[in-house]
């Protein structure tokens, strides 16, 4: 089959060099347009769902949220192990399912199970998925840092809240803007047990004088003069005179207020870390985590763009330091195996010159080299590979099986010419004469060298199902990755 092969090839040269030029067509949009990472994504896949349970101890987190989410979600279709973790506050119930199984659906069948468990859970626990990304989706980290002192950790950590990260999640690709460190600014009522006891009134009534408080509402129309006014009531606190002014109950035809029961201030919310920046004091920052399978160079670019565009929009006084950038990794890596690629083409033509002492024959080499690696990303492109260290120097390792065969094939053209010449001394091999050598030059070792490489491939799939079996696990270690110049700290109580 190969040497009918090899023959139609050498009848129909235009059909050959018309599809070699549609391929490097093909090639070149496929390595445009390929997904670029440093490190390969071997992650599960996986669904996170994180239940809010505020004020409650681990031992209750986990039976009351923890334990009816994991035994729920170990009948979802494709999932393969749940793992469940209860805090302070919080739950946390990972759903990994099979490899090939689809993220998206996934999630849809995790939320489908998480809406018929949800009357199973508490009132005030609120559960939801976490971002469609990965272990390896942590790209880019950012600090603001206000060297006048113009501005606290609670207004850094506002500004990040309510501006940037906003901003920073409109842009394609972009699964979630985490914040970090810094205090939660909110209005904290201290009430005094004494003042409460001596009015009879119970903290029941003075959360659900709150509560109600803080509402608006609608009123309906009132048509005056072939107009109509819209009646609500404007009811949301808005400062600490607000609270002070909420009415408790009546006390001998007096009200009682809020102020009258309980200190009202602004202060921060209870925190469970905090967050360092080069050793100079606590920092507010923001995470940028890709979404799974996009291209993360170009969403790290996007992300550099647009914190330019806000950086103008910015307080005085307030900079953005980047401390974690993973495109200068992506950038070397690619960079250095470019460099290594070309390289190698220049030392195969090399050697073909040096020992063919024939320049047109090094063009084999120098051709057929780009245009496997070319097929190479074509392949990564349709399977979903991202060009990452791994990938990229597994091309750089097979350009020395790749370059074998043409320098084997070239030789024996060379060995075949020969022995033509010496049978025909007087004649020039031109013409059909030269490509009826050729044909039976490449015949002669073609079938060999296919069914050589066809066996070295073939000897690389046990590595590829190890690492499938094993590289989830390797990478799970790396599962967040450290940034360069960021301490953090947690502890739990």
């Amino acid at each position: 089959m190969i040497a009918h092969l090899i023959r139609w090839s050498v009848a129909n040269r235009f059909l050959v060099l018309l599809a070699m030029a549609f391929l490097t067509a093909w090639g070149v949009w496929a390595v445009k347009t390929t997904p670029i990472d440093a490190l390969p994504d071997l992650s599960d896949v996986q669904v996170i769902i994180r239940t809010s349970y505020p004020g409650q101890a681990p031992q209750i987190v986990e039976n009351q949220v923890t334990y009816p989410l994991t035994t729920t979600m170990l009948s979802v279709p494709g999932a393969k192990t749940v793992r469940g973790f209860s805090f302070f506050g919080d739950s946390f119930v990972y759903v990994l399912f099979d490899d090939q199984t689809d993220l998206y659906w996934a999630r849809s069948r995790v939320l489908e199970y998480l809406n018929q468990i949800q009357s199973r859970l508490p009132a005030s626990a609120k559960s939801s998925l976490g971002p469609d990304a990965t272990g390896v989706g942590w790209i880019y980290q950012y600090s603001l840092v206000d060297k006048t002192g113009k501005h606290d950790l609670s207004q850094l950590r506002a500004l990040q809240d309510w501006y940037l990260k906003f901003e920073l999640k409109t842009l394609p690709n972009v699964a979630e803007v985490a914040t970090v460190g810094g205090m939660v600014k909110q209005y904290q009522i201290v009430i005094d047990p004494i003042k409460l006891a001596s009015y009879g009134i119970t903290q029941t009534e003075v959360r659900e004088a709150v509560e109600k408080a803080n509402q608006e509402t609608g009123g309906g129309v009132l048509e005056a003069g072939e107009t109509e006014l819209v009646v609500r009531t404007d009811g949301y606190l808005k400062s600490i005179n607000d609270f002070k002014a909420i009415p408790i109950r009546l006390a001998n035809n007096v009200p009682v207020l809020l102020g009258d029961l309980a200190t009202i201030q602004l202060g921060p919310e209870m925190r469970r870390g905090i967050s360092e920046l080069d050793g100079e004091g606590e920092a507010v920052g923001g995470v940028i985590i890709l979404r799974s399978g996009k291209n993360a160079r170009e969403t790290i670019a996007a992300v550099h763009a647009k914190l330019e565009q806000l950086k103008p929009s910015l307080p005085a006084g307030v900079e953005i330091v980047t401390t974690y950038d993973r495109s200068h990794l992506i950038d070397s890596a690619i960079d250095n195996l470019s460099f290594k690629l070309l390289e190698e083409f220049l030392v195969v033509a090399l050697v073909c010159v040096i020992f063919l002492g024939h320049f047109r024959s090094s063009l084999v080499a120098i051709v057929s080299l780009p245009l496997g690696v070319l097929i190479a990303f074509l392949v990564m492109r349709y399977q979903g590979v991202n060009a990452n260290i791994m990938s990229l120097g597994g091309i750089a390792i097979a350009v020395g099986a790749m370059v074998d065969a043409a320098v084997v094939m070239i030789e024996n053209a060379h060995k075949k010419v020969e022995a033509w010449q010496h049978e025909h001394p007087e004649e020039q091999l031109k013409g059909e004469a030269h490509w009826h050598v050729m044909t039976e030059a490449a015949v002669e070792v073609g079938p060999a060298l296919f069914f050589s490489l066809l066996i070295i491939t073939l000897s690389f799939i046990p590595v590829f199902t190890l690492e499938a079996q094993e590289g989830t696990t390797i990478l799970r270690r790396w599962h967040l990755p450290k940034p360069t110049r960021w301490r953090q700290r947690r502890r739990f109580l």
